[in-house]
């Protein structure tokens, strides 16, 4: 391999040739590049954001006074339990996903992901789950069991209904997705490096979607099994969690929290790879103790399936058993204050340029140090036992998974999408969205600490005059307000920057990584030649980037402008990312959308137990994946 300062020169007709997509419709459904697949999770997931907020505002409207008739009880419990699914299933992790498709290739010096027509596939059954579970409420019967679904209270003898049903099956379509495009990010980060990118070279971004992918593969089994035993014990009448029949109520919680404590760090991690990412280009410098924030990523994955049953400290279980995950659960606050430290020294140590994504890092460090504190303290068990239940916890994870989660991507927005758009948005509207949504959401999150202290439960459609909450809650529900109107800040200057925002260059923001070094937006192969990388921070340390030249034997086949006019990406193995072959990148294909189709109808029958129309979806399914995997000469994936 060598390696030239100018790729030799080659018609760009030839390039957009290889990779541009069908025009119009087309296109549209069959596209497998990334980072169009990228940029429709980000815009779906924030769909389901705005949607699951506005169904917020309405549950604080219901709060604002005692004994409000805003919202009767049933449509509370509806929206409620929609909020959470919405949020968790259809936002937190999907966007995330998204900023991981669109950057994670950019990142490592790669054309695509490791598997296209599989990532747009995931992508597909994403859509198609959020679909499905807002379309009970088009027929009047939307999940109203909580987002997290107790059993017995879900058994169909207490919701007799279809309602936990599209909850039940929505949960188990929506964990397809998270688990095939995990798999997706694992193989493309191990196989897919430019020459170079050692694994201690790597972005900090690309080990927090690493260390994601490895939790939800798994985590998103348990909480997938115990959907599916709920809904096999509702459709066809099993008894798992009945325990009159030998089944227990309480297998469903542990299955559900052996994905739901994970799940709070499944997003936590690629957030706070995003904080790092942001930090390091804003305090122009490089990020102090890379190697002990690797360090804290990973032990984050293994410690957080080891602190689950703190959800369950009031359900009687055993003392000794609830001490040992006390202590996990306190163990577990180390590795986070590590990447803590090391932000604040980054800082510290450098020139902090206050930006707007600079903003939303340090207000996340703030929302996370009080997020941090009070999980601290409801891991130990007497005090657990007396906020338990109550508007403490409620306060507790919003400020970790709104708080600490939210805000580092509204940060990643106003980073990255100059590089995803070519425009840049504008920063005194970006500042006025950032201090509005700090500003509301601890007016609307901190008071309830308060409500919990004085005994406000959780779960609860109104209240009596009287208890000391009526101030209060009004307090909560204005802080409500004022941080939607922030975040409805950010959509107007996106859509200000798409026509009047200044043109981004291809490195805006002076960046050290990868990404910075193509167009804005990328173009189409993302890189001609594939870069050459020789440290932690190429465009900061290697001026001009080297990039690799295509060599006669397959190893390096790919690595110039010869594998982008081939649609070809290269193939690198070992902790050195040595040149170790080709791969050539699949055509655009409708199979993917087909196969998500055809699970959707099975789907659909189960629901309304329609045998037909559940044959009529495994055919086309079937029909699908037959034809996806069939060896025509092309790689299958």
């Amino acid at each position: 391999m060598t390696t030239l300062r100018t790729p030799p020169p080659v018609s760009e007709e030839e390039i957009e040739a290889s990779w541009e997509d069908a025009p119009g419709m087309p296109g549209f459904f069959t596209t497998v590049d990334h980072k169009r697949i990228g940029v429709r999770y980000i815009v779906t997931a924030f769909f389901f954001f705005f949607s699951a907020g506005l169904v917020a505002l309405a549950m604080r409207a219901q709060l604002a006074q005692p004994d409000a008739h805003v919202l009767s009880a049933e449509r509370y419990n509806e929206f409620f339990t929609m909020h959470g699914t919405a949020m968790i299933f259809l936002f937190n992790t999907p966007v995330l996903a998204g900023f991981g498709n669109y950057l994670l290739p950019l990142q490592i010096g790669s054309r695509d992901m490791a598997f296209p027509r599989l990532n747009a596939f995931s992508y597909w059954i994403f859509l198609l789950a959020g679909v499905f579970l807002y379309s009970s409420f088009i027929v009047g019967h939307p999940p109203d069991g909580g987002w997290f679904a107790y059993t017995p209270l879900t058994s169909k003898t207490f919701s007799p209904g279809v309602n936990l049903d599209f909850w039940g099956l929505g949960v188990v379509f929506v964990g397809i997705s998270t688990t095939v495009g995990a798999v997706n990010f694992i193989v493309t980060t191990f196989k897919m490096r430019a020459p170079g990118m050692t694994l201690n070279r790597l972005p900090i971004f690309v080990w927090s979607m690493l260390v994601f992918s490895f939790m939800v593969i798994f985590a998103v089994p348990a909480v997938t099994v115990a959907a599916g035993l709920l809904e096999l014990d509702r459709l066809f009448g099993t008894q798992f969690f009945n325990p009159a029949h030998g089944g227990s109520t309480l297998l469903y919680q542990h299955l559900f929290w052996f994905w739901g404590h994970p799940e709070v760090y499944i997003l936590f991690v690629p957030a706070t790879g995003m904080v790092s990412m942001i930090v390091t280009t804003f305090s122009r410098r490089a990020l102090a103790g890379y190697l002990w924030i690797v360090t804290a990523l990973v032990s984050i994955g293994f410690i957080s399936f080891g602190v689950w049953v703190h959800h369950m400290f009031a359900t009687g279980m055993p003392p000794i058993a609830m001490s040992f995950f006390s202590a996990v659960s306190l163990l577990i606050t180390i590795p986070s204050g590590i990447q803590f430290f090391a932000w604040i020294a980054t800082m510290w140590r450098g020139t902090v340029k206050l930006t707007t994504p600079m903003l939303f890092a340090i207000g996340f460090l703030l929302i996370f140090l009080l997020g941090g504190i009070t999980g601290v303290m409801v891991a130990v068990l007497p005090f657990d036992w007396q906020v338990t239940d109550s508007y403490f916890v409620v306060a507790h994870f919003h400020y970790v998974l709104n708080g600490a989660v939210v805000f580092p991507i509204f940060g990643a927005l106003y980073f990255w999408l100059p590089k995803i758009t070519g425009r840049m948005l504008s920063e005194r509207l970006g500042k006025l969205s950032f201090w509005t949504m700090f500003i509301g959401f601890n007016l609307a999150f901190f008071p309830m600490h308060i409500l919990g202290f004085l005994g406000m439960p959780r779960r609860v459609y109104t209240y009596r005059s009287g208890l000391g909450w009526d101030t209060i809650n009004l307090i909560v529900s204005l802080g409500s307000v004022v941080f939607a109107l922030g975040t409805g800040i950010t959509l107007v200057n996106i859509w200000w920057s798409r026509r009047h925002g200044e043109v981004a260059g291809a490195d805006p923001w002076d960046s050290d990584t990868l990404e910075w070094a193509t167009t804005s937006p990328p173009p189409d192969d993302n890189f001609d030649a594939i870069p050459v990388v020789e440290s932690r921070h190429p465009l900061w340390d290697q001026r001009p980037l080297p990039v690799a030249a295509s060599g006669a034997d397959e190893a390096t086949r790919a690595l110039g402008v010869e594998g982008a006019v081939d649609r070809a990406t290269a193939l690198t193995a070992g902790l050195g990312a040595e040149p170790a072959g080709s791969f050539d990148i699949p055509e655009e294909t409708a199979l993917p959308l087909w196969l998500a189709l055809g699970i959707a109808v099975l789907f659909v029958g189960l629901l309304v137990k329609a045998a037909l129309i559940g044959v009529i979806g495994l055919i086309v399914g079937v029909a699908a994946l037959m034809r996806w995997a069939w060896h025509t000469g092309e790689d299958p994936a």
